[in-house]
């Protein structure tokens, strides 16, 4: 009991620190929240009145506790480019980046967890080192050059993907929309044409943000291999005579999965809040490409929201590995 408490205590101080910045960041922007309203041409008569409408005449510590409170109704203000409802653009937006970043994680593990494996059972091998190389390549390279490199030989020469965008206008609305994912709408539609061109748009920007998530998956997971296959239970279990790919998986593996656990969701967060240029590069209409087009547009109701949607997702994902982690480890309950 004390340890749920102690754990919801953690949970709303960071988030209410998470709110308390983005809403410094609102105010120490330098950008006039009335004139993004009401334009540059109003008079002096109309800038006062929305001044006080917005509570900008109040003390700040007042503003903040206003701010605090119509986001925990959900009310990020109303989007000045769109003029509907913050909420209601992230949640147009959102399925479209939780679809390309689950997707992206899905390809990390399913090739990085093996290749970790493998380059720890080979240390020093050609294997180990072309490992090593692919994770190399994935923390030094611009995202952007790759997204860009990536669309000129895929799309561009060979013809293997579809273009930038998350659906080909042919093929725009035949789909009613119920979870957002449009892979998945398609399947519950059982339109098929409208799946095979989702998923020709989807597959070059999920492979470009999985070969980032996989360098670092397969650079933990070789971590935590080696220092399982140097364990004296390892040694001993080969003394006794178990076949290599019993002692590696049923044994070794089994001891890492719960850190993998940990990996792998920060790996998943990290896609979330971090794909903002891979949107940009393939047009893609998620929540990373909302708020740099907000921010251009000095919509900062729109950019706050996405921050604190964004941050308290990062968050959530975190506690939730967390948890996992306690559950599946007796020692650390």
């Amino acid at each position: 009991m004390k340890k749920t408490v102690s754990l919801a205590f953690t949970v709303a101080i960071t988030l209410l620190g998470l709110l308390f910045v983005t809403f410094m960041i609102g105010r120490v922007m330098p950008i006039d929240p009335v004139l993004a309203v009401i334009g540059e041409r109003a008079s002096q008569a109309q800038y006062d009145q929305v001044f006080q409408e917005l509570g900008l005449d109040k003390p700040l510590i007042v503003q903040f506790g206003i701010y605090v409170g119509d986001v925990l109704q959900g009310d990020f203000g109303t989007s000045i480019r769109t003029g509907k409802p913050v909420a209601e653009d992230i949640a147009r937006v959102f399925p479209a980046t939780l679809e390309l970043a689950t997707l992206g994680t899905l390809l990390g593990v399913v090739l990085g967890v093996p290749l970790g494996v493998v380059a720890a059972v080979y240390r020093g091998s050609w294997i180990d080192q072309i490992s090593r190389l692919i994770g190399l390549v994935g923390y030094s390279m611009p995202i952007f050059w790759l997204g860009l490199m990536g669309l000129l030989i895929f799309y561009g020469i060979l013809g293997w993907v579809a273009g930038p965008g998350r659906l080909g206008v042919f093929y725009e609305g035949l789909v009613p929309t119920r979870t957002g994912l449009l892979l998945v709408d398609s399947i519950i539609a059982g339109d098929w044409d409208v799946f095979k061109d989702a998923l020709s748009h989807i597959i070059l920007p999920a492979c470009l943000l999985g070969y980032f998530s996989l360098a670092y998956i397969s650079r933990m997971t070789r971590s935590f291999m080696l220092e399982q296959l140097n364990s004296e239970y390892v040694i001993t279990a080969r003394v006794k005579g178990l076949s290599e790919w019993h002692v590696v998986w049923r044994h070794a593996f089994r001891n890492i999965a719960i850190q993998l656990i940990t990996v792998i969701a920060l790996a998943y967060a990290n896609l979330l809040e971090g794909s903002v240029l891979t949107e940009i590069i393939f047009a893609w209409p998620g929540i990373g490409s909302y708020i740099t087009t907000s921010l251009l547009a000095n919509d900062m109701a729109s950019v706050l929201g996405g921050t604190v949607v964004i941050g308290t997702i990062f968050v959530c994902i975190n506690i939730f590995s967390d948890l996992l982690y306690r559950f599946f480890d007796p020692r650390a309950k």
